[in-house]
């Protein structure tokens, strides 16, 4: 694989580049300890509005680091109209903080005038296919920046499907001439679901287009069956899985997210630095 960096704010983002999602929680210890931290990611719906103090805020991070943007409202794959007036808001936002990436999830999130604040799943299929690559090509030209979609944690499959998961992602992206944001985790969390291997799936995957890679905590239930929390630290069978993928195709950016029950902001930086151990 061929090095590559990418330009944040004319700093490089390094393809070894550890990063972590950006928590509101975790200001007062970010701003008074600066720690050392390649980049971190925003989501993009939490700061579009040019409002103090949510801008002021992120002109502080931006002073002292690169940050990426990751998305929940696109609706890619919905089937009404992209929201013109939200790609407006993202664009300028990716403008303002120099991204030099954004990304988004594969799926849909509401239909008929209704957001669901869910990301949800379609059939596998090859019309869907040609549909989702339109958008996301759409997208990335607007955005006038590498634009990644990110697989889900799948609960659920449908009988219409024509393909796995991994053939649908491929050619979405390939068709689309965009990028992955590959999760390890959620390949784990649907593997397990569904009876899968994880490995068929990571190992099928051009990272040529994978901007970076995303790890998280999960929840097994009691029958089994695995939620995708980002509540806790990462699994150690989502490791091993980081390892082997790092050994298959590293080095890529990595990103720990940790939505809930959020520890001190040391706490999580120790849990991404684990990812060291793992590269080799």
């Amino acid at each position: 694989m061929t090095e590559h960096r990418s330009q944040i704010n004319g700093k490089a983002l390094a393809r070894d580049a550890l990063g972590l999602g950006l928590r509101v929680v975790h200001y007062p210890e970010l701003f008074e300890l600066k720690p050392a931290l390649d980049y971190f990611e925003i989501i993009s719906e939490n700061f579009m509005s040019p409002a103090w103090p949510v801008a002021q805020n992120l002109q502080r991070v931006l002073e002292h680091y690169p940050l990426v943007m990751h998305g929940v409202g696109l609706n890619l794959l919905g089937h009404e109209p992209l929201n013109e007036a939200y790609l407006d808001q993202l664009c300028l936002l990716a403008d303002r903080v120099g991204a030099a990436f954004v990304t988004d999830h594969l799926c849909w999130t509401g239909a008929h005038g209704v957001t669901h604040h869910d990301l949800l799943p379609t059939p596998y299929t090859k019309d869907l296919v040609a549909y989702a690559a339109e958008r996301i090509a759409y997208v990335q030209k607007r955005l006038g920046r590498p634009f990644g979609v990110e697989n889900l944690s799948s609960y659920v499959r449908f009988q219409q499907s024509e393909m796995s998961e991994w053939q649908f992602y491929s050619e979405v992206v390939q068709a689309a001439d965009a990028h992955f944001m590959l999760d390890i985790n959620n390949v784990y969390v649907s593997s397990q679901n569904h009876g899968d291997e994880p490995w068929d799936f990571l190992r099928r995957i051009n990272y040529d287009r994978v901007l970076q890679v995303h790890i998280a905590g999960h929840e097994r239930q009691a029958d089994g069956s695995i939620i995708d929390t980002h509540d806790r630290p990462v699994a150690d069978a989502v490791w091993d899985l980081y390892q082997r993928t790092w050994a298959l195709a590293g080095p890529f950016p990595t990103l720990l997210e940790w939505d809930a029950h959020i520890p001190s902001l040391p706490e999580v930086l120790e849990e991404l630095s684990k990812a060291r151990r793992y590269q080799t």
